[in-house]
């Protein structure tokens, strides 16, 4: 992307260059692709409603208890079994209970557990207290029956005896009790209040899966039995249920539903062991006066279970807006198919698959491979090679020794050169074919091989001291490219480089003193044009063959014979 530099930088646009294949495999493939992730995202829109903006519910629960149980002793009604909440959005329904009356404060036999157990006093410590205990010990050890003593402590007496839950539960009949559960929701992105309490509401209905799903008022056994519990089993011990009630509604206008379902699962670990203390259970006392003024109480066990009710629930409705984001979304995927197809075309570079000359025109016809901004790149291009050898390494030894990579040049169009009529007519007679490499009919006689540098393979170069002007036109032994008379057409033809100055420069003066130096360096670039090809990134590191240079130079000489030589390009 260019750098934000102007204004017209600014409001330039840039698109990408699409290679198209025609390939009925390749193209059958994309749009296979193309309709199962179409498929898919339209599943995905209707199915998850993805064109809808969605918005949790804020709940509120109040619930009613309905029931009177009757054991051996005594009636129980609603104001017995029914305690105050335990938690948030719950209620608790007593199921077995263990009684101790008649207690009042001082000195008793402590129930005979482990650490409470003696045989003299010296067993019990005078202000011991132990979790486990129902009180302070006194010091004393006594007999709490016939057989068994224990220390005495000072507590609410006579303490708890019975320590495991009645069975069968004495409340047992609970499980015909009913609950009314009131709920009311609100979602505060719409501005939607509603209730599971419908305007048609019958009193005398009561919650069934099939026949009556939406009636609010349900019987504790059948909440029991949903959850896959049996409530007479349940209700020796006590445990927890969850009454979950989940409003999934659809807002639209053209299908709207907003009505809670319900479900029911035990929440409580009913595999635990006993001394994990399973179920569900707490203490609480009653308090009274007798008529002298005497405080008595009457300590109760209760157990029952807890029913929580869970409210969640998402409502959602159509949003422009929200369409607009899963589309743009959704068209990301379509672009699986490309990366499939790239990566079937690319494969054959794998060492792991096979070549395939099919993928491989493919894959040059898409990928160009272009290195990076290296100071130490350079190109050479040899006479007697069809491509261009691109070397990236420090150089510790003649250019002309060293092995590169092999990259594809684009060949340059050279038939307005070759037109161009000669200026002078003796230079007529030694253009020979310009339509093919060959040797002037006058060749120059080479140097003999123990007068050239070790590196040169055309007899024409001259000794050079820079590692990068150690480079022949050839790679192996023969003729030199200076030798050919499109070398001396395209290269050193006064004619056509005057033509090439005066393009570039209609109002150039051909008598200047400079112009030799003007036609050397366009000699020097028509060269690099004519055996690099028109890419422009290969023409500012190319290098020229010393024996190319020099014949340049002897054509074009500067007047004070020096020159620059070649400049490596950081």
């Amino acid at each position: 992307m260019p750098a934000c530099c102007s204004l017209r930088n600014v409001c330039e646009y840039e698109t990408s260059k699409v290679v198209r294949i025609q390939s009925v495999y390749y193209g059958s493939i994309k749009w296979a692709i193309h309709s199962v992730v179409l498929l898919y995202v339209c599943i995905v829109l209707i199915a998850d409603k993805r064109y809808q903006k969605r918005d949790a519910v804020i709940s509120s629960v109040h619930t009613k208890v309905k029931g009177v149980a009757q054991t051996e002793q005594r009636i129980y009604d609603t104001a017995e079994y029914t305690i105050p909440m335990q938690g948030i959005d719950s209620f608790f329904v007593v199921t077995n209970i263990i009684t101790t009356e008649n207690q009042i404060q001082g000195p008793c036999p402590e129930f005979p557990i482990a650490k409470a157990i003696c045989s003299t006093d010296r067993s019990c410590a005078k202000g011991r207290m132990d979790p486990q205990s129902n009180g302070i010990q006194t010091g004393r050890c006594v007999k709490y029956n016939t057989t068994v003593k224990t220390c005495e402590v000072m507590a609410w007496c006579p303490v708890e005896s019975i320590k495991s839950a009645p069975k069968p539960a004495i409340l047992r009949s609970a499980e015909n009790f009913t609950v009314l559960i009131k709920n009311n929701i609100h979602f505060p992105k719409f501005n939607y209040t509603t209730r599971n309490i419908s305007p048609e509401f019958n009193v005398s209905c009561k919650y069934n899966k099939i026949s009556s799903p939406n009636c609010p008022i349900f019987r504790l056994g059948e909440i029991l039995q949903e959850a896959g519990e049996n409530f007479s089993e349940v209700a020796i011990q006590g445990g927890i249920v969850g009454i979950e009630i989940n409003w999934d509604c659809n807002l639209d206008q053209w299908l709207h539903r907003c009505s809670p379902k319900y479900g029911f699962r035990r929440l409580d670990d009913k595999k635990a062991n006993e001394a994990l203390y399973p179920g569900y259970n707490f203490r609480f006392a009653k308090y009274y006066k007798q008529a002298n003024g005497r405080e008595e109480r009457t300590l109760i066990k209760a157990y029952g279970i807890r029913f929580d009710i869970l409210v969640f629930g998402m409502a959602g409705q159509f949003n422009f807006f929200e369409l607009l984001v899963y589309i743009g979304s959704a068209l990301s995927y379509f672009g699986l198919a490309q990366l499939f197809v790239d990566f079937l075309i690319t494969s054959y570079t794998f060492p792991c698959f096979k070549s395939n000359p099919v993928k491989e025109y493919y894959y040059r016809k898409k990928c160009e491979s272009v290195p990076g901004p290296r100071w130490t790149l350079l190109y050479v291009a040899y006479v007697d090679e069809s491509h261009v050898v691109m070397i990236d390494k420090l150089l510790q030894t003649s250019l002309q020794k060293i092995k590169g990579e092999i990259i594809h040049r684009r060949s340059g169009d050279f038939t307005g050169s070759a037109k161009l009529p000669p200026r002078h007519p003796d230079e007529a007679a030694a253009l020979g074919n310009a339509q093919e490499l060959q040797p002037l009919q006058k060749k120059e006689d080479a140097a003999p091989k123990d007068q050239r540098p070790s590196w040169c393979c055309c007899g024409k170069c001259r000794p050079a001291q820079p590692y990068w002007e150690q480079l022949c036109c050839r790679r192996k032994d023969g003729a030199c490219i200076t030798t050919s008379a499109l070398f001396e057409q395209l290269v050193l033809s006064r004619s056509a480089l005057e033509f090439i100055l005066l393009y570039e420069d209609p109002l150039l003066d051909l008598k200047a003193e400079t112009l030799n130096k003007q036609l050397r360096h366009t000699a020097y670039k028509q060269y690099i044009r004519w055996r690099f090809g028109e890419d422009s990134s290969l023409a500012k590191r190319a290098v020229l063959p010393n024996c190319c240079r020099w014949k340049i130079r002897e054509a074009f000489p500067s007047r004070d014979g020096q020159y620059s030589g070649f400049r490596k390009k950081k």
